[in-house]
């Protein structure tokens, strides 16, 4: 089995669609803003379909298990960020921090207790988070599209219910490990 399949070349495209996204969020006019949303969709649907088709194909790799969450969790950061850049009044600094914290300290977590041979599974939790979070950018991001209220009213509410899940779930990710450990 190649390590280039088609679900990790999914996830480095996810890869590749995050310079293209800060681009053309550097200036969002309502046509790149338009751009942005497609591009930020797709790459978002990428996240759902590579490990789809890597567990139906038999195709998961040890690349592919480093590049699927790195990919993700570079999507999400950079979105976050060019967003606080653009508008902190939609996306405080703060949460950004929050959710980018917990990205990482999720991730040390689950590469900590690889080393010490402890799976610990995606919870529920956080993939209803990973929902929230592209709700939101999406709805922010097509608010310089659409020039509307609705799309900054629901990217907010998706931004906190995104915060709130992140803590949740990464709070659930550090029990699960403590309990295995004992």
């Amino acid at each position: 089995m190649s390590i280039m399949n088609i679900p990790n070349l999914l996830s480095v495209s996810r890869l590749l669609a995050v310079p293209i996204f800060i681009i053309l969020m550097m200036d969002p006019t309502p046509t790149r803003g338009l751009w942005a949303g497609i591009v930020f969709g797709i790459a978002s649907v990428t996240d759902w379909l590579d490990g789809h088709l890597a567990r139906k194909w038999g195709q998961v790799t040890k690349l592919g298990k480093l590049l699927d969450p790195v990919a993700d969790k570079i999507l999400i950061a950079s979105a976050l960020i060019m967003l606080v850049e653009i508008d902190a009044s939609k996306v405080p600094a703060w949460i950004a921090i929050i959710i980018i914290c917990r990205e990482i300290a999720v991730t040390g977590l689950r590469a900590m207790a690889a080393g010490d041979g402890i799976v610990i599974p995606a919870e529920t939790m956080g993939k209803y988070k990973v929902g929230a979070q592209v709700i939101a950018v999406m709805s922010f991001v097509l608010n310089y599209a659409i020039r509307a209220q609705w799309p900054n009213d629901l990217g907010k509410t998706a931004l906190w219910i995104a915060m709130f899940l992140a803590v949740y779930s990464g709070v659930q990710y550090f029990v699960a490990y403590w309990r295995k450990l004992g």
